[in-house]
């Protein structure tokens, strides 16, 4: 068996003609476009690639955006308050404050500091706790862009056998919540999980986050399941740096009914669903319909 191939980078790029329509209409109906603030501290390169990153899509699908960037010795204080003017101002619906901070920052802080209406990124509190009790909330992208790769995928996925391999804020619990609410059976696996690889074989969908490169075996794999591999890791090899995921993915592909590439699967879609959440902000914000396909 060799397992279809789940083309991220062409899916996100659907995702964003979708957003620029949207975007389109909103500019005809309401005179104004959503705005996405990003906020970097410091000089990470990773996180200035990002950032450079989100800026240029924001652009390109009609929206507004405002790039802060301060230097790394920035206080809390200053920090908080430059959260809280991005809050007030009308014309930011969606705030991201591009993580990590430097070491003396205290990130909790700053992101349970953000307007949960505006946390585009769906790391604040209340909105964990709303998507913990089902209702309406901010999602996390990377998990949101995977439920909608899975939705395009299999169409529903009610009775289907999930099984999530980690148990990041970021991604495995929230990644859980959304397949729970889609009438998955859902098992969080992790690093401590007894007999694992029995465990992630019974999964129909097996959503790979646990943040070890390759760790994910063939073996670990039920024959034809839709494999989601969440992972980025930069290793070395034959002299070369090279990205890959937490799946093996020659021996899982063999398997696998289904599977996403690294890069080129889950990455793309991150961002994309960023601009998703930006949209939704602004159309919650206005009491408006909220876009169809781009939210969870």
């Amino acid at each position: 068996m060799s397992a279809a191939i789940i083309d991220g980078k062409a899916f996100a790029a659907t995702i964003r003609a979708r957003v620029a329509d949207h975007v389109a209409r909103l500019r005809d109906e309401q005179g104004t476009a959503p705005g996405l603030a990003v906020v970097l501290v410091g000089e990470d390169p990773a996180s200035q690639v990002y950032v450079r990153s989100k800026g240029k899509m924001t652009k390109e699908c009609g929206m507004q955006s405002f790039e802060h960037r301060l230097p790394a010795d920035t206080t809390q204080v200053d920090l908080m308050a430059l959260i809280a003017r991005l809050n007030a101002d009308a014309q930011v619906h969606g705030i991201l404050v591009q993580l990590p901070l430097p070491a003396h920052l205290d990130s909790d802080l700053v992101i349970n500091a953000i307007d949960p209406a505006k946390d585009v990124d769906g790391f604040h509190v209340s909105n964990v706790g709303l998507l913990g009790t089902g209702q309406k909330a901010m999602v996390p992208c990377t998990p949101l862009g995977c439920l909608m790769m899975l939705r395009d995928h299999h169409g529903s996925l009610s009775g289907m056998d999930a099984v999530v391999l980690g148990r990041s804020n970021i991604v495995g619990k929230p990644m859980a919540q959304l397949l729970l609410g889609d009438s998955c059976t859902v098992t969080i696996a992790h690093s401590r999980t007894r007999d694992l690889a029995e465990v992630t074989r019974r999964a129909d969908i097996l959503v790979a986050a646990v943040g070890r490169p390759e760790m994910v075996t063939g073996d670990y794999v039920k024959p034809g399941a839709t494999v989601i591999d969440v992972g980025i890791n930069r290793v070395e090899r034959d002299g070369a740096s090279r990205l890959v995921g937490d799946c093996d993915f020659a021996s899982c592909a063999e398997v696998a009914g289904a599977i996403t590439p690294v890069p080129g699967g889950v990455g793309p879609m991150t961002i994309a669903c960023l601009l998703a959440n930006t949209v939704t902000a602004f159309c919650r914000a206005h009491d408006l319909k909220e876009p169809d396909g781009l939210t969870a």
